[in-house]
């Protein structure tokens, strides 16, 4: 009702269609617009992005105070500090010299704790840096449990945005320049062959002696950020110019970072915080019994879903001005995707598959065609989004076009196949004759709170594991893949054995020798599955949606090498960023309640049985065991204990 309290015709009719699609669990709003609409204080928005400048005032009122103000307003912060000039540089007003970005990191790190998210869980954030940055090395080691403590930030995420020049300088191996912000001001602001050619004459300008650099091969700097990737789970790997190059924005500014979960990318400036709106489409709900994508039930999700999204713009509390400025001048939303693995199960796709490949690009066209479809309608009934003249979609440019702009700017093709099945031709005309409402429409954000609401599995994440431990304020219990219980007993292989088996194995079935090979493949998990996979169905995503999406990757072996070419193939792929880097801890499920029949395991103990199963009611896909004396698992710390961002969920 809060989110259709202004329509000026059909209120209770569009209500009672939104409640329709959260009762039956098609589609879910973020949690900031699923808590807070309808009351007094109506802050709807799960993120805000910002850009600090090279001046005390920018650093302390937009990087601080301004961000303390979101935080209390309980909103994720992701925002660009490149422009701050580094360590060494010359300061004019006092003739003495910078301590660089890191001690005002140092600070923002310590506003977030102090200043929490509506005194219910700690504030967030993510603090972006150009790979160009002079202080580059000491940003890499912000997370490290090493060093000088007033040089680190342990609750503030960081990020790297690394523009294609070094990426190419690294691939050829050649060296890399590092530059001080404030004598190179304009390259935070360029990006494609503009970026290249300004930073080559900074490069001649430094080689005159008239500005500092310091020159490092890019082989080595590569290492050393994949090096404390792999060590401290930052700084995470995002690109600058498939983000800003294919940006359907790029005729009114510059992304200049992604948010606090790297799907959203829009531009900031010294008067714009941008803002996340966001809720997700879930994917299995529009699977029919054949297997095959509801279209019609997909669209008349899409036409509600993206209509509450733009009201959420038009009711919104907005903590700081620029916000306001932002949200109101662009109208971008950003309606996402959970449910990927759930519905890869109904279709009886192993998510290591190329057929899951394929399907992950049959999808994502078709809410792309919806969604934008959705847009177009309401800029007919309400009018176009102020800045819409001149955008990549006046120019009649759709986020799959774009994809040729990435590599004529790029100088090497995208590793992406290009094209899709539907007819673009009525949503390119409807476009042309209505333009749009939203300057962004689709973002795919982590949704790990909405799909346990929702009874799915999260975004386009594979299964972790199909048994695990998992916390939360209730306590810790035990989470069991239902649909893997579900193939079980349709095949007669479901009793004590197997749930002590499965107990055994930690959920894993390759080393299980009663269960069938195609249900190995189907049920493989997050580390069994090779990244190939994971980047070419981003890839076919990413060529559909105008935004980004939280892209979690995985790695089961330390391996520097591999985690090399894991990154190296994200980038040639066209993704715009990656989230959080995945790796297994030492430890698994606390095994004393299993009793196990078989003599090689050696292990006795008390059985849990098959009573104690506890099946969720029939729409939900998780059914849980409960047990008084399970012990907490290490597993994927962050994600499954609730550490992880929340805010854009």
């Amino acid at each position: 009702m809060g989110l259709f309290l202004d329509e000026k015709s059909d209120r209770e009719g569009w209500v009672t269609r939104l409640y329709d699609l959260y009762k039956s669990r098609r589609f879910c709003s973020s949690t900031p617009t699923l808590f807070n609409s309808g009351t007094l204080h109506s802050q709807l928005s799960s993120c805000y992005l910002y850009k600090v400048d090279d001046s005390i005032e920018s650093i302390m009122i937009r990087g601080i105070a301004e961000n303390a103000f979101l935080s209390k307003w309980a909103g994720g912060l992701g925002g660009s500090w490149t422009s701050v000039r580094g360590m060494g540089s010359h300061i004019s007003g006092t003739n003495g010299e910078s301590q660089g970005v890191i001690p005002f990191l140092k600070m923002h790190n310590d506003q977030l704790v102090a200043v929490n998210q509506g005194g219910k869980r700690r504030g967030s954030g993510c603090a972006y840096l150009e790979t160009w940055h002079n202080d580059l090395f000491d940003f890499l080691e912000l997370r490290r449990n090493t060093g000088d403590e007033r040089r680190r930030t342990h609750d503030l995420n960081t990020s790297n945005w690394i523009p294609d020049l070094f990426m190419k300088r690294m691939e050829s191996r050649e060296n890399w320049t590092f530059f001080r912000a404030c004598e190179v001001p304009d390259l935070h602001e360029t990006y494609g062959k503009a970026f290249e050619k300004r930073y080559a004459e900074y490069e001649e300008l430094a080689r005159e002696g008239k500005i500092f650099s310091r020159t490092e091969p890019a082989i080595e700097v590569w290492k050393t950020m994949l090096k404390l990737l792999f060590e401290t789970g930052h700084p995470w790997i995002t690109f600058k110019d498939p983000c800003n190059i294919r940006s359907p924005q790029d005729h009114v500014g510059v992304i200049h970072s992604s948010n606090l979960c790297t799907e959203i990318t829009l531009n900031t400036g010294e008067d714009e915080t941008a803002v996340c709106n966001l809720g997700s489409v879930v994917l299995d709900r529009h699977i029919g019994f054949n297997g095959e994508i509801d279209c019609e039930k997909l669209r008349d999700t899409i036409q509600v879903a993206i209509r509450a999204l733009d009201n959420v713009i038009d009711i919104n509390f907005y903590p700081t001005e620029p916000a306001k400025t932002s949200n109101e001048r662009h109208r971008p939303i950003g309606m996402g995707v959970m449910g990927l693995q759930n519905a890869l199960y109904k279709k009886n796709l192993s998510f290591a598959s190329e057929e899951a490949v394929e399907f992950n690009d049959e999808f994502m066209e078709q809410i792309a065609y919806y969604a934008y479809e959705a847009s177009s309608d309401l800029a007919k009934e309400r009018g176009t989004y102020s800045s819409y003249k001149g955008s990549k979609w006046d120019r009649g440019i759709l986020p799959q076009d774009s994809l040729a702009l990435l590599d004529e700017e790029r100088g090497i093709d995208v590793d992406v196949p290009r094209g899709g099945k539907l007819d673009w031709t009525p949503v390119r005309e409807k476009i042309a004759a209505h333009g749009m409402r939203n300057s962004n429409v689709l973002a795919i954000a982590p949704t790990a709170t909405i799909s346990n609401i929702m009874g799915t599995t999260p975004c386009i994440e594979p299964t972790y594991k199909n048994l695990f431990v998992k916390s939360n304020l209730s306590g810790d219990f035990i989470v069991l893949n239902r649909a893997l219980v579900r193939d079980l007993k349709a095949r007669g292989l479901w009793g004590q054995e197997m749930i002590d088996n499965l107990k055994y194995f930690d959920g894993e079935l390759q080393d299980m020798e009663d269960v069938p090979e195609d249900l190995r493949r189907k049920y493989v998990t997050a580390f069994g599955i090779d990244y190939n996979f994971f980047i070419a169905a981003a890839a076919r995503r990413q060529k559909w949606i105008d935004q980004s999406q939280s892209v979690n990757l995985f790695l089961g072996q330390p391996d520097l090498k591999g985690l090399s070419h894991m990154y190296r193939a994200a980038w040639k792929q066209g993704l715009k960023t990656t989230y959080y880097l995945r790796t297994l801890g030492a430890s698994n499920i606390e095994k004393a309640t299993v009793k196990v029949t078989k003599e090689r395991r050696g292990v006795m103990a008390e059985a849990i049985t098959e009573g104690d199963i506890l099946e969720a009611d029939a729409e939900t896909e998780t059914p849980r065991v409960f047990t008084a004396d399970e012990k907490k698992a290490c597993s994927i710390d962050a994600m499954l204990n609730g550490e992880e961002c929340e805010a854009c969920q």
